[in-house]
């Protein structure tokens, strides 16, 4: 009965969707010719400015200084506090509408959620369930703007992002029949957003796709996959990416500084500015702003209860867990997803970046800075992959584990917080003052696009143009193309330091090569000439690509001011091995310390930093754990 009631559900969902797919749900504000001529001349503008070849970001002194001339009498137009996806999608969306914009961030940019994802740029398939089996229209309007914006992201970050096919076991024929209805329909609704077309493969297919896949076991044997497309990405390296691109464009972005007060209009009660503290240099100084967006990520229920302590929570935190495995666990294009495991929860594995992560849906949090996975949570993942690989998954085998808490929005009149939502919220809470919370990585642009617009209503602001992010590349993206690492390989040298002293020739081989075009894009050429022309062209730990020209490179020009920055988020070595990482640490502060001119008691304090970060992310090689179950 369960299964018929099911698919009669499905029947009628099919004919909602379809409506839905010809009708009014996604709606397009309407421009005059006007303002669109106006907004792509503001694009080509911006595109120039972005990519013009002899272009370098500001250094961060120039950043400060400009915040620090915002005064009340010519005061910023956007503040923006926050240098995560949303923050930095925000200041990126506000510059190229032609506002005075600014953004400060207590750490560094993507330090805290936006580093720690899925590494998945979802079209919303995980939706498609409940606005199927329950005509959930909400739900389905998730799923539209999701595939929007899932196309527009790839498109404008090409070399950070990348077309995955995702495999859905299945072991009996109901669950085949199933899941290929249910993904032929995200397929329809996707109609030009589509990636490409899912598909059913037979057992001995899947096999073949995805050798480490169980056929067999536990009383059962595998009837088939299914697999679909989603958009992968470099997570970190995309909100670096967005903000040099909004610095390139003429937003003072500042890492390293902490909002630790505000300023008030004391006649009308209106937020007009903040109190900034440089957590580098310890300095204080006031910015002044028309409004101020809080996008804070977990962190906007305290930003806002500096302003009011009985400020009531819009966001309830969620944490998620992933693992990194070698790489022999999947292959290299395909990923695996369970949308149900026996608990209930989602478990994927996915190859990214040479290794394996995998990681399950999300789970109740508490806020904290650093948040590391629990034992158990890890236990979890290596058991319920196990169940669905013809592998031995030991604990021994994790190179690297860690945890992100999401902010999940929620109604702060609502008598229970159980069930946060996946979309997103902005709202006016003090006059000035507008929090954008809630959402998710891939929606990171119109959430911006929507952060923006409250904030011209709010100050009643006079942008030039109308938003132009959906057609604006990341810097390095603008001219890209897949097979752009060629021209590395061919026209550069790894010149290496030997330990006398002496400088050696080496090949710019195919990894180092397609990792430079893959992380940096057409600024790829930059680093490979530091490389070649300042001696720099070592790996920084064996068996990873990452070069001691990006150390460099990175410091001059992405605003990475501490070996954690360089080691979590310029590159990704503390995420995929601590151990390579905490082996490369000496050589990244050597490097750094040359470029910020650090003395030794300041690149003490940097190795003693980093080793407490990395100890937070836990390999087999520093976590406590009794493994009888995978050993």
């Amino acid at each position: 009965m369960a299964t018929v009631s099911r698919l009669s559900k499905l029947a009628v969902a099919v004919a909602v969707v379809a409506t839905a797919a010809g009708g009014s749900i996604i709606l397009h504000h309407s421009l005059s010719s006007n303002d669109r001529g106006t907004s792509d001349q503001a694009l080509e503008s911006y595109r120039s400015k972005i990519n013009d070849p002899t272009a370098v970001v500001p250094r961060r002194s120039v950043q400060e200084s400009a915040l620090i001339r915002a005064s009340s009498l010519y005061p910023l137009d956007i503040l923006v506090i926050g240098g995560g996806a949303t923050g930095c999608g925000v200041a990126l969306d506000a510059v190229t509408r032609g506002l005075r914009v600014g953004l400060v961030e207590r750490e560094d940019f993507a330090s805290g959620t936006s580093s720690r994802s899925t590494k998945l740029i979802h079209g919303g398939v995980r939706y498609v369930e409940n606005a199927v089996f329950n005509l959930d229209y909400k739900e389905l309007k998730l799923v539209f703007h999701a595939l929007k914006e899932r196309k527009q992201f790839i498109e404008n970050a090409p070399h950070l992002c990348h077309v995955l096919p995702c495999m859905t076991p299945c072991f009996d024929w109901f669950e085949v029949v199933y899941y290929w209805i249910g993904l032929k329909m995200h397929d329809f609704v996707s109609g030009p957003c589509l990636l490409h077309l899912s598909r059913y493969y037979s057992a001995q297919e899947s096999v073949e796709l995805f050798p480490t896949l169980a056929t067999d076991g536990q009383g059962r044997s595998l009837k088939g996959t299914v697999v679909y497309y989603d958009g992968q990405m470099n997570d970190s390296r995309v909100n670096v990416g967005l903000a040099c691109t909004a610095a390139l464009a003429g937003a003072a972005v500042l890492n390293y500084a902490e909002v630790v007060g505000f300023l008030k209009d004391e006649g009308s009660d209106r937020i007009i500015g903040a109190r900034i503290r440089d957590n580098l240099s310890g300095k204080e100084f006031d910015t002044y702003a028309k409004v101020i967006v809080n996008a804070a990520g977990p962190f906007c229920d305290s930003v806002r209860k500096m302003i009011d302590k009985e400020a009531v929570a819009v966001i309830y935190p969620s944490s998620g867990v992933h693992v990194v495995l070698p790489d022999y666990y999947s292959p290299e294009g395909m990923g695996l997803i369970v949308p149900m495991t026996k608990d209930g929860r989602v478990v994927f594995m996915l190859p990214w970046l040479g290794r394996t992560v995998a990681g399950t849906s999300d789970s109740n949090a508490d806020i904290t800075m650093l948040p590391e996975p629990h034992e158990d949570e890890i236990q979890f993942i290596l058991d319920a992959i196990s169940d669905y690989l013809n592998v031995k998954v030991r604990r021994t085998d994790v190179l690297s584990a860690w945890s992100g808490i999401r902010p999940l929005a929620i109604n702060p009149s609502a008598k229970s917080t159980e069930n946060g939502s996946r979309e997103h919220v902005v709202c006016e809470d003090y006059p000035g003052f507008v929090t954008i919370t809630g959402g998710k990585w891939t929606t990171y642009r119109g959430m911006a696009e929507d952060a923006v617009s409250a904030a011209i209503k709010s100050g009643k602001l006079k942008p030039t143009n109308e938003c132009v992010t959906d057609k604006l590349r990341l810097v390095g993206g603008d001219g890209w193309e897949p097979a752009y690492f060629t021209a590395l390989a061919q026209q550069y040298l790894r010149m290496k330091k030997t330990l006398g002293g002496k400088v050696v020739p080496g090949v710019m081989d195919t990894a180092a090569a397609r990792h430079l075009s893959q992380a940096y894009g057409v600024l790829a050429e930059r680093v490979a000439a530091i490389a070649q022309n300042e001696s720099l062209g070592k790996r920084l730990a064996h068996g990873y690509p990452f070069l001691e020209a990006e150390v460099a490179y990175c410091a001059r020009h992405e605003y990475c001011e501490s070996a954690v920055d360089f080691i979590a988020r310029r590159s990704r070595l503390a995420f995929l091995d601590t151990h390579a990482a905490n082996h490369a640490l000496p050589r990244v502060i050597e490097i750094l310390a040359a470029e910020h001119n650090w003395d030794k008691s300041r690149q003490n304090q940097e190795l003693q930093k980093a080793k407490k970060f990395l100890e937070t992310f836990k390999s087999s090689r520093n976590a406590q754990f009794h493994d009888g179950k995978h050993d």
